[in-house]
């Protein structure tokens, strides 16, 4: 079973930093863009950054400077790195994949989400 698996989420003081992963597995045959996205409570999803095969990257501007997404294709990896936390970026932090891969033996391309780690930003 293809799945996506997050982990590196938990409290952290305004300020300061942390750095998700977010790993894929199973029979995967390619993986295309990747991405991070958040939700806070009370809100709606919200696009965080966004990473293409080919290392392209984009970011909603509350986190340009702040943070930054990479990927290791030969891990399977995403990661996100994030710098000068502030309160607001108090969420639940959910990796997307855009997967080409099986599931037994039919062929599937499309989105995949992770399960989604939170990540506190208080004092």
């Amino acid at each position: 079973q293809v799945q996506l698996v997050e982990s590196g989420g938990g409290l952290v003081q305004p300020g300061g930093s942390l750095r998700l992963s977010c790993s894929a597995s199973g029979r995967i045959s390619s993986i295309h863009d990747m991405g991070w996205y958040r939700r806070a409570p009370g809100k709606q999803r919200e696009l965080v950054a966004t990473i293409t095969g080919g290392g392209r990257t984009t970011y909603v501007d509350s986190v340009k400077g702040r943070f930054t997404i990479s990927r290791d294709n030969a891990k399977k990896t995403v990661y996100l790195q994030m710098n000068s936390l502030k309160p607001e970026d108090t969420a639940v932090y959910y990796c997307n994949a855009v997967l080409s891969y099986y599931n037994s033996s039919t062929y599937n391309y499309g989105p995949i989400w992770g399960q989604g780690t939170q990540v506190t930003v208080s004092s």
